[in-house]
């Protein structure tokens, strides 16, 4: 297969579009963990701690989504570098690169989302336990 500019270039929008929707989650839980943090130093609550750790891990794998999504979009740059210089070579192995750190933060993002489901379902099950709604 030969690589054309417009190829890598397919892969802004769509890694700039995952790009704001890591940062919009990453920004949610800034502001979750700032509530907690709050509720926490007034109450000392252990269930509050507990959640504030599984925040932790979340933002570790925001941060490493972010990194690897940024890595696939400045492959995508560098490879359109070398197309521009004729280094065919060169392009199709960073190309393929861009592609894998996009697998990669794609797939750190499904274990993300999995976690943020599973806290949620914790949630929900405590207030079905009380049911005082």
């Amino acid at each position: 297969m030969i690589l054309e500019m417009s190829i890598p270039a397919l892969l802004f929008p769509a890694i700039s579009l995952t790009m704001l929707a890591y940062n919009a989650r990453y920004l949610a839980i800034a502001a979750l963990i700032r509530k907690l943090h709050k509720e926490f130093i007034s109450s000392n609550s252990k269930s509050i701690g507990i959640q504030i750790n599984q925040l932790r891990k979340r933002l570790y794998l925001i941060r490493n989504m972010q990194a690897t999504a940024i890595l696939s979009f400045l492959g995508a740059v560098i490879t359109m570098s070398f197309l521009y210089a004729e280094m065919n070579n060169a392009a199709n192995f960073v190309f393929g690169l861009s592609l894998i750190a996009l697998v990669i933060s794609l797939t750190i993002s499904l274990i993300e989302v999995q976690l943020s489901t599973k806290a949620l379902s914790v949630q929900l099950n405590s207030l079905e336990e009380n049911k005082t709604y």
